[in-house]
């Protein structure tokens, strides 16, 4: 396929001739006035109405028992860890194919990732790898999960919903259940995403969903953790808000803990987008299916939603042949104003995480050179005016 004619599509599918972001928020009217109401109210740090609604909201339009609004996804992620247990010296396994926070949340406990290949069908963390990798080198006792190489605990697996495109869950709920392992699902990409029916972020006993910028939704910066376990749900929002026990003016708080809440500038901003979300998810998925029509009959391989699941196409991708064809058609999109971007680097071929254990990398390594994400915002749809 000719990369004008690609450029050509993307264009007229955003109907513009400046340049096309990768992913770019939509504001409507409600953001500015929610926003406006916050500042006259003085009220923008973490006490306010907005962060405890906005926490209602994504329970309400998840079905999570629990949502604690964060400062960032990675709070999420790191909040998600600590109270899964991870600690010193402990493994999480988790996927070599991911955003670099994934990982970087393990190490901030002390612990090290274990990288499994991803599957083809999700580009998620593959089921059939994490198993074989498990059955070649680990052992259970009455203790719990260990590395056979070390003898170092296993605590949990960490798998990311890629690109929002959810991941086999109830496989890897299985193996957990199996390995005596805890589940935490890093949703960051996934607001909106569907496995059987059931949104993702469900299934394991935490997972932390972001607000980033790029995201489904935003709120400038900001994350969610939702919290399965039920037995963990106040603490969850305890620790999260310094562990300060309440007081009319006294200071006092019981354990160590982090500063992790969202500031209610910014859960105002979430309120009025996710009025928006399902109409965003609407258009998204049917620019998903625009470009998966147009590349049906070509040489690239557009990435769709595995059959099980549901997905909000956060950020649509085509796989090329080889990986000068995708260079090629990196510098041809970008040198026009279409901004595509390969996906990251492997984590195993980072300075921090090089020496980490792993096993078989190859689906990661051969998406890592043909993976193009192409242009995925929401279009400017009708604004609202309420």
């Amino acid at each position: 396929m000719e990369n004008l004619s690609v450029i050509k599509f993307i264009r007229n599918l955003y109907q513009t001739n400046s340049n096309i972001p990768l992913h770019a928020p939509i504001f409507y009217e409600k953001e500015k006035s929610y926003v406006a109401e916050v500042i006259d109210s003085t009220f923008v740090s973490s006490v306010g109405r907005y962060v405890d609604e906005f926490e209602r909201r994504i329970e309400a339009f998840t079905g999570a028992e629990k949502a604690i609004a964060t400062v960032n996804g990675t709070a999420a992620l790191h909040t998600a860890l600590y109270l899964a247990g991870v600690a010193d010296g402990d493994l999480v396994l988790t996927q070599a194919l991911t955003f670099v926070a994934t990982c970087n949340a393990i190490r901030y406990l002390g612990a090290d990732p274990i990288f499994i290949d991803i599957s083809m069908d999700s580009l998620g963390m593959c089921p059939v790898a994490l198993e074989e990798y498990l059955e070649q080198n680990a052992y259970t006792n009455d203790k719990g999960c260990f590395h056979k190489l070390n003898d170092r605990a296993i605590k949990a697996i960490l798998p990311m919903h890629t690109f929002g495109h959810p991941v086999d869950l109830d496989s890897l709920v299985a193996t957990c259940n199996k390995w005596g392992l805890t589940l935490i699902e890093d949703a960051a990409e996934s607001l909106g995403s569907f496995y059987k029916g059931i949104h993702t972020g469900l299934h394991g006993d935490f997972s932390a969903i972001s607000f980033n910028g790029n995201k489904i939704i935003t709120t400038g910066g900001g994350g969610m953790l939702l919290c399965n376990r039920v037995a963990m749900q106040e603490r969850a929002k305890h620790i999260t808000t310094t562990a300060k026990v309440a007081h009319s003016y006294e200071y006092y708080h019981d354990e160590l803990a982090f500063n992790y809440r969202m500031p209610n500038l910014n859960a105002a901003l979430g309120c009025a987008q996710i009025d928006s979300l399902q109409k965003i998810i609407a258009d998204k998925r049917e620019i998903a299916s625009c470009y998966e029509a147009f590349f049906e009959n070509s040489n690239l391989n557009f990435v769709s939603e595995p059959k099980y699941a549901k997905s909000n196409y956060w950020l649509n991708a085509v796989i090329f042949p080889n990986k000068v064809a995708r260079d090629v058609f990196l510098n041809e999109t970008n040198q026009n104003g279409i901004f595509t971007r390969p996906v990251w680097r492997l984590m195993n071929e980072l300075p921090m995480f090089s020496q980490s254990l792993k096993g078989p990398l190859n689906n990661s390594e051969y998406i890592q050179d043909r993976l193009v994400n192409l242009p995925s915002s929401s279009r400017n749809l009708q604004k609202d005016t309420e």
